[in-house]
């Protein structure tokens, strides 16, 4: 049977894969795990908040009903970005934070994620001991009665303490700039909005009116063709796209081009390190950053760590080091002075700080590295096959002739995703026509021998 969490938690279609009963077992088995982790003798305590899926409540009260059978007091906050839960988790000094969200994924989507009572993702050990007690039937566990039984109470000011914390965090002078917000009908539709505001930005806020059944739906970082065209025609300064739970960031520069991941941490990574804010003068980032992201942070005495695929991993090895800054291509961005996640906000200020601060347009600041051709196409495979796609010899072969082919001037990058049925190919190179059409073929292969 394969492993119920994957990279980012649990995640399925909800009421299909991912139901109320398995939410209900998961609240108790983690609810039992974390407070027994933490060695605590009071009563538990879990704050729980959700993004705008139309299941989310459903999932959110059938995981504090688990939790609350075990003995857990449950801070139900809703709507909230990922971030704003794992902070809150820290600083009301909780046992354990659950946020119900799929991430970027569609609508149909839903995933539960815990964080510890530090706000830091758990370790696969941990998720491991969780995922035990469920297939065990949740033996051992003890289920109160009376007074011991949990309670459900409701918080519904507590986007305004994730804002506050994020303008103390990143108090940037904001005004006169006109900043373009694609809010992906998600988590940040209010929080992001409001924060520039306040730091005087004029904001220009899209896709910000979520309905329950249109996050992601053809907005946000990962549909960017929308927010390219209104930079434009507003003729703004700036365009951020945060995804559905809103721990990524994305940008769009004055002239409409794409800033990801990479370059965003290499404009803020080098503007730290002339103000000396860089911890170790580092940044850890993942095997899937752009190689030019890697030469820019030898051209500019950067040291720059990898780690496999996930901002979890990311952030285990920033604890490890004492880095300050690490992330992902794809926008999970880690301030770890900060934050204990990815927060797409935080990022959006760090980059609008160095615009402020330098005087610069993001065109300009962009040129700190260039991005070298890259090649990323999904393979569509059955989810039971997503991990054994290298036990088929074509595919090893495959690779294997494109690896001698590029001879050291590309490389070739295979991993299957965490969080979806899919196996993603990442090819660069010097010519964008040839790893796009080899990277075609690999993922044609690969979904052929593993549908």
């Amino acid at each position: 049977m394969a492993r119920l969490f994957g990279t980012d938690g649990v995640r399925g279609i909800a009421n299909e894969e991912l139901t109320p009963l398995l939410a209900m077992q998961i609240g108790q088995a983690g609810a039992y795990i974390l407070t027994k982790a933490m060695k605590q003798e009071h009563k538990p305590k879990m704050i729980v908040g959700c993004d705008t899926r139309i299941s989310g409540d459903m999932l959110a009260n059938a995981l504090m009903s688990g939790a609350c059978s075990v003995g857990a007091d449950c801070e139900y906050v809703g709507v909230l970005p990922t971030p704003a839960v794992a902070y809150l988790t820290q600083m009301h000094k909780v046992d354990a934070g659950v946020v119900i969200s799929a991430s970027h994924n569609p609508m149909e989507f839903n995933g539960i994620k815990f964080f510890d009572g530090n706000g830091y993702k758990l370790p696969d050990e941990m998720e491991d001991a969780i995922e035990g007690k469920i297939r065990n039937n949740m033996q051992g566990i003890k289920f109160p009665t009376g007074a011991g039984v949990g309670s459900i109470t409701y918080h519904t000011d507590a986007r305004e303490e994730y804002i506050e914390h994020v303008i103390r965090s990143v108090p940037v002078d904001l005004k006169g700039m006109k900043v373009v917000v694609d809010c992906a009908e998600g988590a940040s539709h209010y929080t992001s909005v409001e924060a520039l505001k306040r730091l005087g930005a004029t904001v220009v806020a899209i896709h910000d009116c979520p309905d329950g059944t249109n996050i992601n739906l053809g907005c946000g970082s990962t549909h960017m063709e929308e927010l390219q065209l209104r930079v434009g025609e507003e003729k703004a300064d700036v365009g951020l796209a945060f995804d559905g739970d809103a721990d990524r960031l994305l940008a769009v520069d004055e002239n409409g081009r794409i800033v990801d991941g990479d370059q965003i941490m290499g404009i803020v990574g080098c503007h730290m390190k002339e103000q000396g804010k860089l911890k170790k003068n580092t940044i850890v980032a993942t095997v899937m950053s752009n190689l030019g992201f890697f030469l820019m942070g030898e051209k500019n005495g950067l040291a720059m760590e990898q780690t496999k695929v996930g901002d979890r991993y990311v952030l285990e090895r920033m604890k490890e080091i004492g880095a300050s800054l690490g992330g992902e291509q794809s926008g999970h961005i880690i301030f770890l002075e900060e934050s204990t996640t990815g927060d797409g906000l935080l990022s959006a200020l760090h980059l609008l700080q160095v615009m402020a601060e330098t005087g610069k347009s993001l065109s300009e600041l962009s040129k700190v590295m260039e991005v070298l051709p890259q090649a990323l196409v999904n393979a569509k495979v059955a989810n039971n096959k997503k991990e054994k796609y290298l036990e088929y010899p074509e595919i090893v072969c495959a690779i294997k002739a494109l690896e001698e082919k590029f001879n050291g001037e590309g490389r070739v990058l295979i991993r299957p995703s965490g969080t979806e049925p899919l196996v993603r190919v990442m090819i660069e190179g010097k010519d964008q026509q040839v790893i796009g059409e080899e990277a075609e073929k690999l993922a044609q292969l690969i979904q052929k021998l593993c549908e």
